[in-house]
């Protein structure tokens, strides 16, 4: 069973990892501007960073969750290499908004963009399970006769 999530298994700690690394960025800007907890307002760039530490936190779930489903009914190579492009894409974002507004702007539609393939893979690898199991009738095999 390990040898089916393993790679599944690393994305997912790489996620974690960057999101440690996005928290850390938060605490680093609230020393350099002196913007203590709980205050969440102070210059552009703090702010900027904030948001996008929090906008990447706010998405996480949804990725793992997509994540997961994808590696577990579809392929977990592809749901992996899906994965390591999202987080490349997240730290894209994560670095462009730091620097500008507008620089968050490609990553973020990008990142969005591999969600919404892992939705269609989840669905697709779902979808293929259940009729599999129910009616005999496995969609995966048939489209890669």
């Amino acid at each position: 069973m390990l040898d089916q999530i393993h790679w599944l298994a690393v994305v997912t700690v790489l996620g974690v990892l960057e999101q440690a690394y996005f928290f850390l960025q938060v605490i680093y800007a609230r020393r350099l501007f002196g913007i203590p907890p709980p205050k969440i307002s102070g210059p552009p760039e703090f702010e900027r960073i904030f948001r996008a530490q929090v906008n990447s936190s706010e998405y996480f779930p949804i990725f793992l969750a997509l994540l997961w489903q994808a590696g577990l009914f579809f392929h977990q190579g592809l749901a992996a290499a899906l994965g390591l492009l999202y987080l490349c894409a997240r730290y894209c974002y994560f670095m462009g908004y730091k620097t500008s507004s507008s620089e968050r702007l490609t990553p973020m539609y990008f990142s969005a963009g591999v969600l919404w393939i892992l939705i269609a893979v989840s669905v697709l690898g779902i979808l293929n399970f259940f009729l599999s199991h129910y009616v005999g009738l496995n969609i995966l095999q048939l489209l890669t006769a």
